[in-house]
């Protein structure tokens, strides 16, 4: 049976870059089935998001926040829904790379994730 969600704020991810606040992960929660949802707030950037409502995973996914090490300032993080081993395709510097994910981990040096969920209503700096 489908849950008629009552959705409410749940908290927030600030996402630092060399000491200054650059985004955020705004997350929601229905307190009937607890499904979690969140939307990526980038600073600066006023483009309004390609999906409407509240932005939805499928049951055996979670929020995720994936860091490029080779990026700068806004473009270093994605949100992203992730499975505990999956591939997420990525655009790095110039080309598109597939980069493998082992129990919620990737497994390159030149990017890393953090789960939404661990860091609600923290700071989390990703110099």
């Amino acid at each position: 049976m489908q849950c008629e969600h009552q959705i409410v704020y749940f908290g927030v991810v600030n996402i630092r870059y060399q000491n200054k606040t650059i985004g955020a992960v705004d997350a929601w929660r229905c307190v009937k089935c607890k499904e979690s949802f969140c939307e990526e707030k980038q600073l600066g950037i006023e483009d309004i998001s390609s999906e409407i409502g509240m932005p939805k995973i499928n049951p055996d996914q979670r929020w995720a926040v994936m860091i490029c090490k080779l990026k700068k300032d806004e473009e270093r993080w994605k949100l992203v829904r992730i499975r505990s081993d999956d591939e997420v395709k990525h655009t790095c510097i110039d080309k598109e790379v597939s980069l493998s994910v082992v129990d919620y981990k990737i497994q390159d040096d030149k990017h890393w994730l953090f789960m939404v969920n661990e860091k609600i209503n923290k700071e989390v700096d990703i110099d």
